[in-house]
């Protein structure tokens, strides 16, 4: 399917979707995912629980440092870490944690327009000014066709198509493959998680003279970004760049995303996100 295709496809995909979702909503009134406060699924009060990414970070591999600096050691070199920058629009903290997990393994695909909402805010940002103008397309991670019929969608291209919708992106899901099925991420240090993705993706030939935005949930130790960024480079793309929903709030917790701990400088540069419903 041709770029101009699947966008078309997934313009009347979201229609569909939009009303049906109202129709269920009238016959079944939702409710906030954490409070349970009727007419929302996520309501205002719970939206601006979520805490943003401070300032205080790494400009290209974006983990939560001390203090903000260019780069740092987990990204100084190109051949082990391809992408050009990397950002998670909050921590991966409550209520947010919450969601995401609710999104992806409980059947809430409904959250993911909500969510995007984030993905937004984060991309909206001063310091992607210079970038977006140049991103070519979006390219979620992809599930590999196993997990996928498991699950029954890939909440990674739940969010990165609200993002598209809501930004005017092309969304690209023909770009990268995963060619290999492996074990979850979650509970593996970063040393396996690396091994667990190793030769897992692989990217069409479409992909040169792209700059490629990739787009997942939660940005942990950066394994699985880097090994699509890698393949998508492979095939010829001219820059990859990531924007995730989540990461972990301290950069000494990259390998623990469940680490509820924040630094007081994330409670003095950070501000609340807006309200995703």
């Amino acid at each position: 399917m041709t770029s101009a295709a699947n966008h078309s496809f997934q313009q009347v995909a979201d229609s569909v979707l939009a009303w049906a979702t109202a129709g269920v909503d009238l016959l079944f009134p939702p409710a906030c995912a954490s409070c349970g406060a009727a007419g929302h699924r996520i309501c205002p009060t719970c939206a601006q629980l979520v805490t943003p990414t401070p300032a205080t970070l790494c400009q290209r591999c974006g983990r939560v440092r001390e203090t903000a600096v260019d780069h740092c050691v987990a990204c100084a070199d190109d051949a082990t870490f391809p992408l050009r920058r990397v950002r998670a629009a909050a921590l991966h903290l409550s209520p947010l944690r919450e969601w995401i997990h609710l999104l992806k393994y409980e059947g809430r695909r409904d959250l993911a327009p909500l969510l995007a909402r984030y993905l937004v805010a984060a991309f909206d940002r001063a310091d992607w000014a210079q970038i977006a103008p140049h991103v070519d397309a979006v390219a979620p991670v992809p599930l590999h066709a196993e997990r996928l019929r498991e699950r029954g969608y890939n909440q990674a291209e739940l969010l990165a198509a609200g993002l598209c919708r809501q930004r005017v992106l092309p969304l690209r899901t023909d770009l990268l493959h995963r060619a290999k099925l492996t074990r979850s991420q979650v509970g593996l240090n970063a040393g396996e998680r690396k091994a667990n993705v190793e030769d897992a993706f692989t990217a069409a030939p479409a992909c040169r003279g792209l700059r490629l935005l990739l787009v997942d949930d939660v940005y942990t130790t950066g394994a699985t970004l880097c090994a699509c960024a890698s393949a998508a480079l492979a095939a010829g793309a001219v820059e990859v760049y990531a924007l995730t929903l989540a990461q972990p709030a301290h950069a000494d917790h990259h390998d623990h995303p469940d680490q509820d701990a924040v630094t007081d400088s994330m409670s003095t540069t950070s501000q609340p996100i807006g309200a995703t419903s």
